[in-house]
């Protein structure tokens, strides 16, 4: 968006509305504003752009001051025209000499012409579909322009260079070009130096918010640093209203750096902060005491029709002497795809419920939520016990049965518990923080309505499970809060997936494989790929996430009318995709799971805890669009019987064959393609894009830095020592309360 002339009305402030006022300066309109104060009462921003910036997640001045550049563009210190060459990424200073507008006779490309002069020679600038700039740009005006010099028809010329306007001051005098002196870019926030690039979206540009953001930067001043001084010096950390400046507008790299480290350092320590916090509110509630019963335990054991792994067995005797202890328990249980993890889940559920309590199993999906029940009903069988479901589609009793399992339906109010004395959550980071805390104080609601009422008093206990393997640096980082129970073997029954990526040319081998599977009794899944619009880094609002659910299902039903009647006429194919009801889904993965269905074709709706044993074909079309996490999910689907199975990755047809699928056929473990994930990619890759909303891409390399995680909790233990209640660092108490009411890192 380009920036507005504002004719000056007169050199005092002019009050304009409540929290505002304008400030004359140089011929310039700064807008002053109340950090908190809404976006929408920004006069410098159009109400139709408000939706945008809000899905970018800035609502106040505040938000756009810690709104941060994902990278920088690199422009050179100001150079005379007389002496760049062609291939050359410079910057000028100079006079506009003449500029127009005009669209190419054949093509009707809009082109803009300038030539830019200052006493050392000139320069042709060109500027392709952007004849706005004949508005902004006036034959005259100071310029500065910075980009790659190329070799034109008529000699080295830039080609949609960045550009801005310069005030009188920062337009170097004669004397100053004469000599060959060095030109210094002083104010310039577009050009000739470090230029921030931010993650963008429709109708919002880099260009703009860095217009913005230096509007209010000034603001910054207000900004009180919730670190202490001693903290700051111990780790030689710049000051908040310094590194705010900092990461915007850098003078240098360094400078940008100690920035990025200086918030990477306040986030981690919020959360070991936030992470000390529950442990100790945990320690203020009591949670029901479970029968560590270990006749009961071996019953359990003897009565399974396969042998438990030692990870299973030492992580079920974790969690049962843990929830037989009056403190609540909040443990996760980390495990590879088909290490099992329902199953130890189980025996606590059976303790539990034989001690006379309920539990909750809740999942993201409901084909999850209803292959649990069925796991429960089938593993639990000898123990006569009660076990119910509640999703959207199907709802039960929930107190008249001893265990209950099901989506987010079982948060909603009217679902009541009157003995809660074990949660467990699938795939917690799919849940927010608000939902799992209702979840937790379930029991508590039973007989107080207003949740604000809620004495210290007796929680269930809190067993979260996870597929996805979490490298050691992010397990201390996120869950310092919740002890680990750590499932990293397989059930020795299981053979290893042979991983393969396939070129174009071998893709009829691909499908011969498939129907030698389904000659043999097997079952084949068929991945379409994920669809993307642009940037990765672009988010999209409502309308644009359902233009591109809409896109996936399109896709998926073109490729589901494909294999049925083409490539496979004669095997049954079926489709599942999301916008799908849930009784159709349940239909037909209940047919795919009675082997009905030879062919699956779908959406990544089957990523996670699918459990197909007769399938033996994972076939994933677009591989590359995939994060590595989704692609192991993928994987995860097939070899989970006897039989040997394979996984084929299919890039586009344009698509390349990168590290990450590499790393996919490399790596034999989760645990070991999470930590290639974080050196390839980092955390947004391992809980989902962008899943968090916390850590940006600048946050990797600390995430990554175990050294750097520990220096950070040792200093939160400093803190908590000296202060547990934070008493001495008021500044900090209230960002941690802050903190702990808007992050919602699952």
């Amino acid at each position: 968006m380009a920036e507005r002339r504002v004719t000056p009305v007169s050199r005092c402030k002019i009050p304009c509305f409540q929290g505002f006022y304008f400030c004359l300066k140089n011929d310039t309109v700064r807008v002053m504003a109340i950090l908190e104060t809404s976006i929408e009462k920004v006069p410098k921003i159009s109400k139709k752009i408000v939706p945008q910036l809000k899905h970018l997640g800035i609502r106040t001045i505040r938000d756009l001051l810690f709104y941060f550049p994902f990278r920088y563009e690199d422009f050179p210190e100001p150079t005379p025209i007389g002496t760049i060459a062609a291939d050359e990424v410079v910057t000028v200073h100079g006079k506009i000499k003449r500029i127009s507008s005009f669209r190419t006779a054949r093509k009707h490309v809009a082109l803009t012409n300038a030539v830019i002069e200052d006493d050392t020679g000139a320069i042709k600038a060109v500027w392709f579909n952007q004849p706005f700039l004949t508005h902004n740009l006036k034959t005259g005006d100071k310029v500065s322009i910075s980009g790659k010099i190329v070799r034109g028809p008529e000699g080295p010329c830039f080609q949609n260079p960045a550009y801005e306007r310069l005030p009188p001051t920062t337009y170097p005098p004669k004397a100053r070009l004469a000599t060959g002196g060095k030109l210094q870019a002083k104010e310039t926030i577009h050009t000739g130096r470090l230029v921030p690039m931010y993650p963008e979206t429709e109708g919002i540009s880099s260009r703009w918010l860095r217009f913005l953001i230096k509007s209010f930067l000034d603001q910054r001043q207000s900004i009180s640093d919730p670190l202490p001084e001693e903290t700051r010096a111990r780790h030689t950390l710049p000051e908040v209203k310094d590194a705010i400046r900092a990461i915007h507008f850098p003078d240098t790299r360094e400078e940008a750096e100690d920035a990025k480290r200086r918030f990477a350092f306040e986030k981690i320590l919020f959360l070991q902060l936030r992470a000390l916090h529950e442990r100790a509110r945990l320690k203020q509630h009591r949670a029901p005491a479970i029968t560590l019963s270990v006749p009961l335990l071996k019953e359990f054991v003897g009565s399974l029709s396969f042998d438990l792994t030692d990870a299973q067995r030492r992580s079920i005797w974790e969690i049962v002497k843990d929830i037989s202890k009056s403190r609540p328990m909040n443990r996760l249980l980390e495990g590879d795809v088909g290490s099992g993890k329902t199953v130890v889940a189980a025996a606590a559920a059976l303790l539990t419920a034989k001690s006379g309590f309920h539990a909750a199993f809740m999942a993201p999906t409901e084909i999850l939520a209803e292959q649990h029940f069925q796991t429960l009903k089938k593993i639990l069988t000898p123990f006569r016990l009660k076990i119910g479901i509640l999703t959207g589609s199907a709802k039960q009793s929930d107190d008249a049965h001893h265990i209950v399992v099901g989506t987010h339906a079982i948060i909603q109010k009217n679902v009541r518990f009157s003995n809660l004395g074990l949660v467990v959550v699938d795939e917690q980071h799919r849940f927010g923080v608000e939902q799992r805390a209702r979840l937790a104080t379930r029991r508590a609601e039973t007989s107080h309505r207003d949740s604000s009422q809620i004495a210290v008093g007796s929680i269930p206990h809190f067993l979260s499970m996870t597929a996805t393997p979490i490298p050691r640096t992010l397990a201390l980082a996120l869950y310092s809060d919740l002890d680990i129970s750590l499932l990293d073997e397989m059930p020795k029954s299981r053979k290893e997936v042979i991983t393969q990526i396939v070129a174009p040319g071998k893709r009829q081998e691909t499908y011969e494989c498939i129907r030698k599977e389904v000659r043999k009794g097997r079952q084949a899944f068929v991945v379409c790929p994920r669809i993307e619009i642009g940037d990765q880094k672009l988010e999209f609002g409502k309308m644009e996430q359902k233009r591109l659910m809409f896109a996936e299902v399109k896709a998926v039903t073109e490729e589901y009318k494909k294999m049925r009647e083409v490539i496979f006429p004669d095997l049954k194919v079926a489709m599942l995709h999301g916008k799908m009801k849930s009784k159709e889904k349940e239909k037909i993965m209940g047919q795919f799971r009675g082997k009905k269905i030879d062919v699956l074709v779908s959406t990544s709706v089957i990523e996670v805890g699918v459990d197909i044993p007769n399938a033996t074909i994972m076939m994933i079309e677009g591989a590359e669009r995939f994060g590595l996490a989704t692609l192991h999910q993928f994987r995860g689907r097939v070899g989970r019987g006897e039989e040997q199975s394979y996984c084929f990755l299919f890039p586009t047809e344009d698509g390349m064959v990168t590290r990450r699928l590499e790393a996919v056929v490399e790596a034999k473990t989760g645990f070991e393609l999470a930590e290639k994930d974080l050196a390839i990619r980092g955390p947004g890759d391992i809980f989902g894009t962008n899943q968090s909303g916390y850590f940006g891409e600048d946050d990797i390399r600390y995430l990554a830095d175990v050294k750097f995680i520990h220096e950070i909790r040792r200093e939160v233990a400093d803190i908590i020592k000296k202060s547990p209640d934070l008493n001495e660092f008021p500044e900090l108490r209230k960002k941690l309360a802050e903190f702990e009411r808007a992050v919602h890192l699952e």
